[in-house]
């Protein structure tokens, strides 16, 4: 796993974009969720939300995200992607599906599949021992 976030990090450094692995993550939140706001985003990553508040401003004026009062809470904002932040995240996208290619690429399908299956167990795991006192 390691080999294959470095080789994506590598991908956004070299994009030119100049964004950030989180910068990325909120992207994809946004293209399943547009008009989540910030606390969304917040629960979702498990992130503050200072540090939110800095991540969707630096997208904001990169013009990759848009941001529309809520209108029956015009303290929150609805958050978005524009067109430029559409066309990147599918650029970054295309780049992160070749890693996980070649990542697979000598192994079967029957073994793709079991690797995924494998991996969901361990996630569920680890999700069920999350608050749980004991490693």
């Amino acid at each position: 796993m390691h080999q294959v976030r470095s080789q994506q990090h590598r991908l956004l450094r070299a994009g030119g974009h100049g964004i950030t692995h989180m910068e990325v993550r909120v992207l994809g939140y946004l293209a399943r969720h547009a008009g989540a706001t910030q606390r969304d985003i917040a629960r979702d990553t498990g992130r503050d939300k200072a540090q939110l508040a800095r991540l969707i401003k630096s997208l904001r004026e990169q013009g990759l995200l848009a941001s529309e009062a809520d209108p029956q809470d015009r303290r929150n904002h609805r958050l978005s992607l524009t067109d430029a932040g559409k066309s990147v995240l599918q650029e970054l996208q295309k780049h992160s599906a070749a890693v996980a290619t070649k990542a697979v690429a000598t192994l079967s399908p029957a073994e793709v599949d079991q690797l995924a299956s494998l991996l969901r167990r361990v996630q569920r795991n680890l999700d069920a021992s999350e608050g749980s006192e004991d490693p």
